[in-house]
């Protein structure tokens, strides 16, 4: 064989061999890269998308974690007629619902060709009272919908300020209850002094000196004087 020949083959095998590489490189499948996404997303039938499913806990909370979570997910529908989310669960907890307000619904409707994403200020919301979850893992969540239509998704679970410190999350945790302020101890009566007269004690009456003349009274040795009528 010729060198030049040779030399076509050569490359021709090494473009195969690199064709082959950026064939599989361009894969995005969990299967082929044997990854998981970031945040869980989940399908129902042609018209029902769940992006971005979270479960986000406290500030500070790490490890294994018993407590409140709030769900953070983008639901949009393609269909012609309205959908209603009538449940969330994670293991045997169900998720409260509320407008943008913070009223209680009893569902969550999500209009026909729009979306409504849960968590965050300005949305409504979905949360947890006490879900038992492990923070930095995936819990499994179960979305419920009015006519008939379930599924469960690996929902990724992240504390308030983000996992590793990126504060992805911030501000979309459980707001933690006020603490209560303790009450004033009541003011103790001052206790009045030995020799000090007490507010609002009558004063005896004064005794009147020797010698004084009481008003009104007669002098004594004073000689009346009476008017007599004239004689007529």
């Amino acid at each position: 064989m010729s060198r030049s020949l040779r030399r076509g083959s050569i490359a021709a095998i090494a473009a195969i061999a690199i064709a082959s590489l950026s064939s599989c490189a361009a894969s995005t499948t969990p299967d082929t890269l044997q990854i998981k996404p970031d945040n869980a997303a989940a399908t129902l039938g042609t018209n029902l998308r769940l992006n971005n499913i979270v479960l986000v806990t406290g500030v500070g909370t790490s490890g294994d974690y018993t407590g409140p979570a709030n769900v953070v997910v983008n639901i949009s529908n393609t269909a012609g007629t309205p959908a209603e989310l009538q449940s969330i669960t994670v293991g045997s907890a169900t998720a409260t619902f509320a407008d943008a307000a913070g009223a209680p619904q009893s569902s969550i409707v999500v209009p026909p060709g729009g979306s409504v994403v849960l968590g965050g200020q300005g949305n409504p919301s979905a949360s947890f009272s006490s879900a038992s979850v492990h923070i930095g893992g995936f819990a499994t969540a179960t979305f419920a919908f009015k006519d008939g239509q379930k599924v469960d998704a690996q929902a990724g679970v992240s504390p308030d300020s983000g996992e590793n410190g990126r504060g992805l999350y911030k501000g979309f945790g459980p707001t933690p209850p006020p603490t209560p302020t303790p009450a004033a101890a009541p003011t103790k009566a001052a206790t009045p002094s030995a020799g000090a007269t007490a507010t609002g004690t009558p004063t005896a009456p004064a005794t009147p000196s020797a010698g004084a003349t009481t008003a009104g009274a007669p002098v004594a040795g004073a000689t009346a004087t009476a008017t007599a009528p004239a004689a007529h």
